[in-house]
């Protein structure tokens, strides 16, 4: 299988090198396995021979018509982590040769892969328009403004979608890797991980800053201030909109439009992350926890830390 690695002016230094890196462990260790899938045979490709990176090294590059002879073009993320500055970029001429590539690409049904910052190119070429992605979790109210055509989940750290593959924050792009890799073999997948100390993370809501993904709104940002305010109560979505002087579809709107999800998943959002950093910085019980955060029964806690964590009570506690 032919891969083909983007390199361009401005790439993420650690999101090209952890694909690299991945990849070529996978190939040395392709003999470890019973049965093992046939090499990657991988490229790093530019559209000049030279390419500098964000952070200033130079990478050598083979010619972009590599590219459109590989099964799959890997597009690594841009180093640029200011929202304005990441959107004239990834939309002005500096990325048009990118974009045109990734379009060209996909439509003659090769797949296309990116992590953090290279969704949003992958987006402003118009090839994840009616499918399923993810992006780096904080950039997520910005890119759901931008791409409303693309359904986004935030919450996932790895989405394939028709063709599509995209993952989450900087380093998704060792997911990313490693998605690839289990496409052909999960066995290989798997002990490349365990070589890497990778876990698996099937998941970023665990790693996601509900007060930072607020800022995206002036609303929104008041509503996560109200409702951190009330957390401990029970906590009435009309009596929070009127606190705040917007009627309740208005609040509703703008924290799905924001943040993809209700105003009511967002409060349990909140008292998931509070809940959780009780357990690792108090010796509360969980049904003491729990109160704190607005739940009557410790179950319901429980319940929401394994599924916006993939983690047991115990197991943050130890953490």
């Amino acid at each position: 299988m032919k891969l083909a690695v983007l390199a361009y002016d401005g790439v993420f230094d650690s999101g090209i090198s952890a694909l690299l890196d991945v990849l070529d462990g996978a190939n040395a260790m392709r003999g470890e396995i019973p049965q093992p899938p046939p090499a990657w045979e991988v490229s790093t490709v530019g559209f000049r021979r030279r390419v500098r990176t964000g952070a200033g090294h130079v990478i050598s590059t083979v010619p972009i018509a590599e590219a459109r002879g590989a099964d799959l073009l890997l597009v690594p993320a841009l180093a640029e982590r200011r929202p304005e500055a990441l959107l004239a970029h990834v939309s002005g001429p500096d990325s048009a040769a990118v974009r045109r590539l990734v379009a060209e690409v996909r439509g003659r049904d090769v797949p296309v892969a990116s992590a953090c910052t290279g969704t949003f190119l992958l987006a402003e070429s118009g090839v994840l328009d009616g499918r399923r992605a993810t992006t780096s979790w904080w950039l997520a109210p910005v890119f759901r403004k931008r791409y409303p055509a693309v359904t986004l989940d935030e919450s996932r750290m790895v989405s394939m979608s028709d063709g599509v593959l995209t993952a989450g924050a900087a380093f998704g792009h060792v997911d990313l890797a490693l998605a690839v890799v289990r496409m052909s073999s999960p066995t290989l997948a798997d002990l490349v991980a365990r070589y890497l100390v990778v876990d698996e993370r099937p998941s970023q809501s665990a790693y996601t800053i509900p007060s930072a993904l607020a800022q995206s709104d002036p609303t929104v940002a008041a509503f996560e201030r109200w409702a951190r305010m009330h957390l401990p109560e029970p906590i009435s979505i009309p009596h929070a909109a009127g606190a705040l002087g917007v009627s309740e579809r208005t609040l509703q709107r703008v924290v799905r439009r924001n943040l993809g999800v209700s105003p009511v998943r967002f409060i349990q959002d909140l008292r998931v992350e509070q809940a959780t950093h009780l357990l690792r910085t108090t010796d509360l019980s969980l049904d003491a926890i729990a109160r704190r955060v607005g739940y009557e029964h410790a179950h319901t806690l429980r319940v929401l830390l394994r599924q916006r964590t993939g983690s047991t009570a115990a197991e943050l506690r130890v953490g």
